[in-house]
């Protein structure tokens, strides 16, 4: 049986990191055999391709070039890890995917979404996240909180309109495709989001 494919996404400051483990907390709780890996990364090609995107830089990064950075680590990544993962039974757990490109590169970047569409097509094909968790919270709270963890990388350094087109992005994938994407109200406290969370997950259970 193929596993099953869950994805968080959200802007920054959103608590992906700590409630990522809560999730893994989770899967252990259910005895699964499963992964846990990020975009962009995940393997060692496309952890030194996200090194390029995120570092601040003098240099001016074309916008397509971009782009295609974060194809080329995704199909790394797919070929790699992903894929060979879903197809032995284990469940992978993906900070971010291509939601992620539509918000960043699309909303942020002011990109065609039919350029991200056929990239898309051509790297994973019909591939999609089986759920897809959002936290969302206001972008001035998750950027207040993102500058207290470490020194701001290139994303972080954009400009607070930047970040609201990304969140608004994410927003309406959700409502785009509510068979697999639930929004997880961020701006409530640990327990909160957490409730939220296993609610969604044993839901989600449920189906499988």
């Amino acid at each position: 049986m193929r596993g099953k494919f869950i994805t968080i996404e959200g802007t920054e400051g959103v608590g992906k990191t700590t409630n990522i483990k809560f999730i893994q907390d989770w899967m252990d709780s259910k005895k699964l055999t499963y992964g846990c890996t990020r975009e962009p990364g995940g393997t060692p090609l496309a952890e030194q391709v996200r090194e390029l995107l995120l570092a601040p830089r003098e240099e001016s990064v074309c916008n397509t070039a971009e782009l295609l950075m974060v194809f080329a680590a995704r199909a790394q990544h797919l070929n790699q890890v992903i894929e060979p993962m879903l197809g032995e039974g284990a469940w992978v757990l993906c900070d971010r995917f291509t939601d992620a490109t539509y918000a960043y590169q699309g909303a942020g970047r002011h990109m065609r979404d039919d350029l991200i569409r056929d990239l898309e097509l051509m790297v994973q094909g019909s591939l999609q996240p089986d759920l897809t968790l959002i936290l969302d919270i206001p972008v001035q709270i998750g950027l207040a909180r993102a500058s207290e963890r470490s020194t701001p990388d290139r994303f972080e350094q954009e400009q607070v309109a930047f970040f609201e087109r990304v969140r608004n992005r994410y927003l309406q994938i959700a409502q785009d495709n509510p068979q697999r994407c639930v929004v997880i109200d961020a701006s409530l406290t640990l327990e909160g989001v957490q409730a939220q969370i296993t609610q969604t997950l044993e839901t989600f259970w449920e189906t499988v």
